[in-house]
């Protein structure tokens, strides 16, 4: 292909890509760097995105940007740049008969770090099919989600939301351009970029801006995906050095505006109670104080759900089989989340539930919770494996099962457990928690869907490698389909079994699920006895304290 057939010209301006071969000998295209809003530094820090003004020279995407501004929790390094409003689009073919179908992404990472660079989220994997793969920058921690009351200083909050929503906004005026189809675009997200896509598919402004969503080990019913720390500014601007008034909104946003990027993820301020209300992080997304012209959460979450334009669309939601083991490391820096479970039992319980029950109620469903997941054993540091897996069920697996529950009279919902426990390739458990370690653990099944600095070349014949194909193909069956069963399920699942939608085929008390371990098979959801125990204590019917 000619260089001048590598130049794209979008409505903002001209662009030029390159031609790319991937891990397994597959060629594309990439455009890396694409700018989508202007850089959000000096007055637009803390602001939502503007709008990226038009260039006329060609711009080169030939190179990758930079991560968002962040902390390295490993190193304590801080990395990447808040001039990170970019997006990379890789393309398996400029032209052809057909549109390819989209797939965007969203990165997860606690909304306090992540990276959508090649790095992290290679597309090698993806370019082994007629696909269009989009990743998409945004800012995290006090950058995009810092909030202000003040609507004189437009900082309500939700900041790496509102990068999201006009990231797809330019996906979908500019796509068609690079041999996509904007009537379908897929939106995906892992952990927290899960729970972003599953805002988006509750805001009302996001309606239309794609089709079909795959959700990842998250949603907004985690505990983790929604946030109502007070004070944060003050809090963060004092643990800065500020010395002024606590109650003076426009002197600490302007503190905290003028302070270098570095200083503001250096504090961390959040206390011992907040912790043990699943408030682990910060920043987050939280609900905004006044409507604007980029609002994205103006009630709770689960006020959200019922009338969210997402139920018409359908969704391909998923977990891993042992997601708590991304706990191991912090409760060993923070055991008394761990002990603090023996003497308080209600700390068992979600901050909503707290809020529902009086003190009472919540022991003794704390209490029951923990005999679930400790039986007669005390939740001491010893017993860490068995928090673990009270983990796994609060923060993730049972808000997975309470978003099929909402949707059971929405489009349909196809759901798959990842159970492949590598020994070598399963990144984030080695990552974290050490090779000796097993366990499908939180974002183990990144490795199989995105190359990266964490990959290499599998021989064809691995289980890796096989397993890598398998979801690669669910994901563009979906993709392409509305529908994940494609050739690689269809040949491989066994005895004939069929995958269908769980919200649509099944009782919410047995639930089934496509297990992807070695071998692919459907299977009633092994956690679903322990799920049933939670399901309970949201069912008690208890007026709220006084």
């Amino acid at each position: 292909m000619t260089e001048s057939e590598l130049i794209v010209k979008t409505t903002l301006g001209p662009i030029k890509g390159r031609q790319c071969v991937g891990v397994y000998g597959h060629e594309f295209y990439s455009f890396e760097k694409i700018p989508f809003a202007e850089v959000p530094v000096g007055e637009l820090r803390f602001r939502p995105p503007q709008p990226k003004q038009p260039w006329s020279e060609v711009l080169d995407c030939t190179q990758p940007a930079i991560k968002p501004l962040q902390k390295n929790m490993l190193t304590n390094q801080f990395e990447g740049s808040e001039d990170c409003l970019y997006l990379n689009i890789y393309t398996k073919q400029l032209k052809s008969e057909k549109p390819l179908p989209v797939i965007a992404f969203l990165f997860g990472g606690a909304f306090e770090k992540g990276d959508p660079t090649a790095d992290l989220h290679g597309p090698d994997y993806f370019m082994m099919k007629d696909v269009i793969f989009v990743t998409i920058g945004y800012r995290l921690g006090p950058f995009g989600f810092m909030q202000f009351k003040d609507p004189e200083l437009n900082a309500p909050g939700n900041n790496g939301f509102k990068d999201q929503l006009v990231a797809l906004r330019w996906i979908k005026e500019n796509i068609a351009k690079f041999n996509g189809d904007p009537d379908n675009i897929t939106l995906s997200g892992e952990s927290a970029g899960a729970a972003a896509a599953h805002y988006l598919m509750c805001c009302p402004l996001a309606k239309g801006l794609f089709h079909k969503a795959i959700l990842m080990s998250g949603n907004i019913l985690c505990s983790w995906a929604y946030l109502s720390l007070e004070n944060i500014p003050y809090r963060l601007a004092k643990a800065c050095g500020y010395e002024g008034p606590a109650d003076n909104e426009k002197l600490i946003f302007e503190y905290l505006k003028q302070q270098p990027g570095e200083n503001l993820l250096k504090p961390y301020v959040n206390t011992k109670e907040e912790n043990l209300n699943d408030m682990l992080f910060t920043f987050g997304p939280c609900i905004e104080p006044y409507e604007s012209d980029l609002c994205i959460i103006n009630k709770h979450p689960e006020q959200m759900l019922g009338e969210s334009w997402g139920n018409h669309i359908p969704v391909l939601m998923s977990g891993t089989s042992f997601e708590g083991l991304l706990m191991f490391p912090r409760v060993h820096m923070a055991q008394f989340l761990v002990t603090e479970l023996e003497n308080n039992p209600q700390h068992c319980l979600p901050l909503s539930l707290k809020s529902k029950y009086p003190a009472d109620l919540q022991r003794v469903l704390g209490g029951k919770i923990k005999e679930t997941h400790f039986g007669d054993r005390p939740a001491t540091m010893e017993n860490v494996m068995r928090y673990c897996e009270y983990a796994t069920y609060k923060i993730f697996w049972h808000p997975i099962l309470r978003f099929i529950k909402a949707r059971t009279a929405a489009a349909p919902t196809y759901l798959y457990r990842f159970d492949f426990d590598s020994p070598d390739f399963n990144h984030q458990r080695i990552k974290y928690c050490g090779k000796q370690m097993r366990g499908v653990a939180h974002v183990d099944d990144h490795s199989y869907l995105f190359y990266g600095n964490f990959s290499w070349k599998l021989s064809p014949e691995t289980d890796e490698y096989k397993t890598i194909e398998r979801m690669v193909d669910i994901w563009y069956s979906f993709a392409v389909q509305s529908n994940p069963n494609g050739g690689t399920i269809e040949k491989e699942l066994l005895n004939g079994s069929s995958w269908l939608p769980v919200n649509q085929t099944t009782s919410v008390g047995n639930l089934k699920c496509l297990n992807i371990n070695r071998d692919l098979a459907i299977i009633d959801l092994p956690e679903m006895k322990k799920l049933q125990v939670w399901e309970s204590i949201y069912e008690e019917d208890v007026p709220a304290s006084q």
